[in-house]
């Protein structure tokens, strides 16, 4: 769902904090460090805007828990219509091939803009493609699973939720 104007939250749709947030990130990062510490090298590929907001976050626990080298990626798609323009990588130009990636978006819903960013990955020929999420919503329709997931939340079709990891007031992430 996109929003373009500001949204205001009460604090009964609140259903993580920011203390929880930070709390769910840094779990996500230990267990991301447990099933990968025999590699040198993760990239944490995060899909604008929320999901690369995330990865930050992610990649800034990893640095501070291990040894690892930590890339950031970013990818940009339209998620209502993902075939109405070209899916881009940042930066384009790396060889992945044999690296270890995780996708990390902040909302699994219905999983279609993970599915639709996986080509970006499997044309690379990876070594292993992970997945993290902030929220699982268990809406999939396509067929992604989340390897390391935040929260797990059982929502109806005609509910919806907002992630915010700006820093202002409204930091949390809210059910609407």
């Amino acid at each position: 769902m996109m929003f373009t104007e500001p949204v205001s939250f009460s604090p009964s749709s609140c259903i993580l904090t920011r203390q929880e947030i930070m709390q769910k990130i840094k779990r996500m990062a230990y267990e991301i460090y447990e099933k990968n510490f025999e590699e040198e090298v993760l990239y944490l590929a995060g899909i604008h805007e929320n999901g690369y907001q995330l990865a930050e976050l992610l990649a800034a626990e990893l640095r501070q828990i291990s040894s690892l080298t930590i890339n950031l990626l970013g990818i940009t798609l339209d998620k209502i219509r993902p075939l109405s323009q070209p899916i881009a990588l940042e930066p384009d130009n790396l060889n992945l091939e044999g690296k270890v990636v995780i996708l990390v978006d902040d909302v699994l819903n219905s999983g279609k803009t993970m599915a639709y960013s996986l080509p970006l990955f499997l044309n690379a020929e990876v070594k292993k493609i992970e997945t993290a999420t902030l929220i699982n919503r268990h809406n999939t329709l396509y067929p992604i699973t989340v390897t390391y997931t935040g929260l797990s939340l059982a929502t109806t079709l005609l509910e919806h939720i907002r992630v915010v990891l700006t820093e202002d007031e409204s930091y949390g992430a809210y059910l609407i």
